[in-house]
């Protein structure tokens, strides 16, 4: 076995203690190259995970991350079910004030899936989604006249 197929088969997912849990900050993540294997046909699906969270006491270790997803390749699993096991975990490992997983995951069949799972540890604890933080506006204004703009919430 290769050392890099080893250290995808031996990782698990590692926390490190947050150096400023007294503070709200959001960290998010792109990983534009997560791939799985379709349940039914064993077809690849490519998708870009974005995850994004408050933390508390720990933060989740890049690299273990990095491997944690690679395993994904080789495993036969629904959208739904991946981005809900991605956050599932990170949860348990983490228990952050708030965390969001969204898998957009490639056409398959002319068919566009996007997956959303959130948790938020306490009620008050509230974000908008990734595709409402800010946009651009292209369509109402002419050329001269864009400008950002908030959605509304």
């Amino acid at each position: 076995m290769k050392y890099g197929a080893k250290m995808i088969a031996e990782a698990t997912l590692e926390a490190v203690s947050n150096g400023t849990p007294e503070r709200d900050y959001e960290i998010e993540f792109t990983i534009p190259e997560f791939t799985c294997l379709a349940p039914d046909s064993g077809f690849p699906d490519f998708a870009t995970i974005r995850i994004r969270y408050i933390p508390d006491q720990t933060l989740v270790e890049l690299k273990s991350l990095k491997l944690y997803i690679n395993k994904f390749r080789d495993r036969e699993i629904f959208h739904e079910a991946a981005v809900n096991r991605i956050l599932d975990d990170l949860v348990a490992l983490l228990d952050p004030r708030f965390i969001q997983v969204v898998g957009d995951f490639n056409v398959r069949g002319n068919i566009k899936t996007v997956v959303t799972a959130r948790r938020a540890a306490a009620a008050n604890v509230a974000m908008p989604p990734f595709d409402c933080m800010m946009y651009f506006c292209r369509v109402a204004m002419p050329a001269p006249e864009r400008r950002w703009s908030s959605c509304a919430m």
